[in-house]
């Protein structure tokens, strides 16, 4: 009798762990369903990985259908092209106030509202339009940013207090390819901050993220700094730090700052190379405007020695700045001359185009991001968004969206340069002074 019971008892406690096990399990699904869909933040230029890809699910389609809501719009971020950064509630982003200095701002995500704002540098201005161009990279508890007089800082994520700021210039003899303000975003990798300053002391450089103190600084590599920035590879096991420069795309060792390949397009790179690289496998893609056009290198050999060989170089795809993604082994932007197309990674060979045409409805030229199996492309003549399908068969439109007002501060030359983001089922479009928050969640 004694046994029985045992034995029932053992079974009955087998069905409620059992019982207890999935209910666990199913209110973690729901748990994970309420708070993760629309919870992708985007924390420093190009979003998690840097590459401008999106993993939030559940977005709007078809915008012809159920067109985005407007939220909010803040009003007084002043001029400048900084991206927003959207980390745990609050957005991040720089702008230059009443031409008098450089600001760091604090808005809320729900209401735009801002919360705090602290001045990083005096006013930056040229014949392009003035303010920062870089965006803000926020790790932990700390905010990290490039101003375009080639100021790096840090400051604290809850109030903008200034922990420590290093004048590039001064300090490391910082260099420009040419005159038009610093516009990189600083990486941060593990207790470093680095970032191109450029120059004859050394091309790129690491900083201690807590002290602002120098790790490394790449010194066989004299290079003038490019408007792009950083991506941390990893490259036949070596982690590596890859980007443009005012002559060559290079691979830095992530620890030492030594060099570890170089591919010179001395000549070839003229006036200013500003899209960022993308890195797939021991492939690099590199693209700039100005005739540049766009190549495709191995990085071949050993840990100890690499060499970089050339795939091919073309002008199929001459990204002036509105940057390129990598989406499924093809690229995707605007091509200087050919419009926006698709272009086979590994052959070069552009797959589809579509250029500005006004019997087909497109788009001129502009900036790209991706997210839920669609581009969102941002025209930077008159700040017309479409969204078109991530795919290898052509340019299929599913809608357009025009900003609700345009920005009444002088533009001199310069365009909608922004970047368009997505985060938290959230659009984000900026017209210098002016961002908007679109609502583009598939509630249905």
């Amino acid at each position: 009798m004694l046994s029985s019971f045992s034995g029932y008892g053992s079974r009955l406690l087998k069905k409620i762990a059992i019982q207890r096990n999935l209910f666990v399990f199913y209110a973690g699904m729901i748990l994970l369903t309420n708070s993760s869909i629309f919870s992708a933040d985007w924390p420093q230029w190009r979003g998690p990985n840097r590459d401008e890809l999106s993993s939030e699910t559940g977005l709007l389609s078809d915008w012809s259908k159920q067109s985005p809501k407007l939220l909010w719009t803040a009003r007084n971020l002043g001029r400048g092209y900084s991206n927003p950064t959207i980390v745990e509630g609050k957005v991040y982003i720089q702008g230059c106030r009443e031409d008098k200095s450089d600001f760091l701002i604090c808005l809320d995500l729900k209401t735009g509202k801002e919360l705090w704002s602290v001045p990083v540098q005096e006013f930056y201005d040229n014949g392009w339009g003035g303010g920062p161009r870089g965006t803000p990279t926020v790790s932990g508890d700390h905010i990290y940013l490039i101003g375009p007089k080639g100021y790096i800082g840090c400051y604290k994520k809850s109030n903008g207090e200034k922990v420590w700021g290093v004048d590039l210039i001064k300090t490391y003899g910082g260099k420009l390819m040419s005159g038009w303000g610093y516009s990189e975003s600083p990486l941060v990798d593990g207790n470093q901050v680095v970032c191109c300053p450029g120059g004859e002391k050394g091309t790129v450089l690491a900083l201690n993220k807590d002290t602002g103190k120098l790790i490394w600084q790449s010194s066989k590599l004299k290079d003038p700094a490019a408007y792009s920035s950083l991506i941390p590879a990893t490259i036949l096991g070596v982690p590596q730090y890859v980007t443009t420069t005012g002559n060559s795309i290079v691979g830095i060792d992530a620890k030492s700052g030594n060099l570890l390949w170089k591919y010179s397009k001395q000549g070839t790179y003229k006036v200013a190379v500003i899209p960022t690289v993308v890195v797939k496998d021991n492939y690099v893609f590199a693209t700039a405007g100005y005739g540049a056009g766009c190549d495709l290198i191995e990085i071949t050999g050993s840990k100890s020695s690499m060499q970089a060989q050339k795939i091919y170089a073309n002008k199929n795809m001459v990204n002036h700045h509105g940057g390129v993604i990598l989406y499924k082994d093809h690229i995707y932007g605007y091509s200087d001359g050919k419009g926006w197309i698709c272009l086979d990674l590994m052959k070069g060979e552009i797959k589809w185009s579509e250029k500005t045409n006004q019997k087909t409805k497109g788009l001129g030229k502009g900036s790209i991001t991706y997210a839920d199996g669609h581009f969102y492309c941002y025209g930077e003549s008159d700040g017309t968004v479409v969204l078109i399908e991530a795919s290898t068969e052509g340019w299929n439109q599913k809608g357009r969206l025009e900003l609700p007002e345009k920005t009444k501060l002088p533009r001199k030359a310069g365009q909608i340069w922004t970047h368009p983001t997505v985060s938290n089922g959230k659009l984000f479009l900026r017209d210098q002074d002016l961002l908007f928050c679109f609502d583009i969640k598939n509630v249905q």
